[in-house]
């Protein structure tokens, strides 16, 4: 059996001493680029790995940063998990994933474990079953950022998100420019800030969206956008188009109305939100909003990573990164010959 190669393995290859390969591993200390290539070569050529557990053990960081996500089912999701980690291996660093599965409980319960023993820093997406649950961070002597956060913000941390408020705009505005009035929202109950500008665009041709337009998903799946998308169209039969807050919620909505022989968009326009992958069988092609999640969740691990280096707590800020509107086969200007009257 082979053995195992060591830093002191490394030192005598390169003739350094231990703490020049310490120094350089750990890309500390003064050393010349002319000895550091020497050492990374003796690395390369002897394959040497550097004992992580014993390195942890030395300098009490455990390359190893937190990140809270409500689920990895669907793509929202899945794609801010793989950019975080993909952020973080190019960096030295590993992904400790816990999904809160949309039980507060057992957030609380995950967050309340966590010590800088166990993380070197902290990233927490989406503000579902956890906003209620971060004092537990006030002594948190490790970095913590949030992104995907769409309630008010916290004051203590920094948050990289989404404006989701403009998102909403932007799909109540394209509906307007249609010439569409009569509209229902398929909402799940966190998403205020979608719903409000959604409004807003309405409210600047002196329009209204009623509360009673707006209909909760009793979950956010295929079947509860149907479910909304539903009743939407059984309060007002005229209603002409529909914005769900979820893109899963829309493909629902896609189904409500083929069961209520309603054709999109001749007779009723859907724009959904997020441009998940999910959508892409749907027919008609689903107009939507896309959002920038990989660049969230790069952002916001970049600053975990720049605080690291600098050690220091990273203050609290708030950036915004901003969504576009994607236009495709499911919305239509209002007034057709086919669609539906008042």
């Amino acid at each position: 059996m082979a053995l195992m190669v060591t830093m002191q393995d490394v030192a005598e290859r390169a003739g350094v001493t231990k703490q020049t390969v310490s120094n350089v591993i750990r890309s500390r200390g003064a050393v010349s680029p002319a000895t550091a290539d020497r050492v990374r070569a003796a690395i390369a050529e002897l394959g040497y790995t550097p004992n992580l557990v014993a390195r942890s053990l030395a300098t009490g960081a455990t390359r190893m940063v937190g990140l809270f996500v409500p689920t990895v089912t669907g793509a929202f999701y899945s794609d801010i998990v793989e950019e975080a980690e993909d952020v973080l291996d190019a960096n030295g660093y590993h992904l400790l994933l816990c999904t809160t599965r949309l039980d507060g409980e057992r957030a609380r319960r995950h967050l309340a474990s966590l010590t800088s023993r166990s993380v070197d820093a902290l990233l927490i997406a989406g503000d579902r079953d956890l906003i209620d649950h971060l004092p537990l961070l006030a002594e948190a002597t490790f970095p913590v950022a949030l992104c995907a956060w769409e309630t008010d913000a916290p004051d203590r941390f920094p948050v990289v998100t989404i404006d989701y408020e403009r998102a909403g705009y932007l799909a109540g505005r394209h509906l307007r420019e249609l010439g569409h009035e009569r509209v229902a929202v398929l909402a799940s109950p966190d998403h205020t800030p979608r719903v409000a500008g959604f409004r807003r665009a309405f409210a600047a041709d002196g329009l209204t969206v009623p509360e009673a337009a707006v209909h909760l998903a009793p979950e956010p799946t295929l079947a509860g956008g149907c479910t909304a998308a539903t009743a939407a169209l059984a309060a007002d039969p005229g209603t002409t188009a529909l914005f769900a807050t979820h893109d899963v919620l829309a493909l629902g909505a896609l189904e409500a109305a083929r069961t209520a022989g309603r054709s999109v968009p001749q007779d009723l326009s859907i724009v959904g939100h997020d441009d998940s992958p999910e959508i892409d069988l749907a027919r008609p092609a689903l107009t939507t909003v896309a959002v920038p999640r990989r660049e969230m969740a790069r952002e916001a691990v970049q600053l975990l990573l720049r605080s690291l280096t600098s050690s220091e707590i990273p203050v609290n800020s708030l950036h915004l990164l901003r969504p576009e509107l994607v236009v495709r086969d499911s919305t239509a200007p209002v007034g057709s010959p086919s669609t539906v009257g008042p």
